[in-house]
């Protein structure tokens, strides 16, 4: 194996380890550096079946399904698994796919990986707590990031900016 192809391969590999040992951000003092770490059992238990497939089973809802396109409301959407704010809604937009988008994420919140469902690469991403499978990033957003954050909705919950966000999962 040649040093281009060794480095194709760690590339790779990283793509796939590292978002899921990678300790996530902290939040602070609500938890420690270490990633929430559950079965697919317990996570099967403690969700509906529909948000434990897109999750855990890296499942797709059915476009224009979500309730969640329509919300306009000043808010948080946090992971549906573990409640990790991932996005705030002044980061929402209409992108006329079906699904929730957003052109930016709150730091720290996501892990990216390469997607090779559809054969050609997609860069998918995850929440750093839980894992949980959250959608694909394109590069056709608006400005300033040109990002499209392409969310299933039932793996999110929303918060509206006037409640208490709750309390991370452990």
């Amino acid at each position: 194996m040649d040093r281009r192809q060794t480095l194709r391969w760690l590339s790779c590999l990283s793509a796939f380890v590292l978002p899921i040992a990678a300790p996530g951000p902290s939040r602070a003092g609500e938890r420690g550096d270490t990633p929430l770490q559950k079965t697919k059992a317990e996570w099967a238990k403690l969700l509906p079946q529909p948000a434990y497939r897109v999750l855990f089973e890296e499942d797709t809802e059915r476009a224009g399904s979500s309730p969640l396109n329509h919300e306009k409301r000043d808010g948080t959407f946090v992971c549906a698994a573990c409640y990790l704010p991932l996005f705030d809604s002044s980061k929402k937009y209409e992108s006329g796919t079906g699904w929730p988008s957003f052109w930016d994420h709150l730091p720290g919140s996501i892990a990216t990986r390469t997607d090779f469902k559809l054969i050609y690469p997609r860069t998918e991403y995850h929440c750093v707590h839980c894992g949980g499978h959250q959608g694909h990033v394109f590069n056709d957003g608006p400005k300033p990031t040109g990002k499209r954050y392409c969310n299933n909705g039932v793996a999110l919950a929303f918060v509206p900016r006037t409640d208490k966000l709750p309390e991370l999962r452990t």
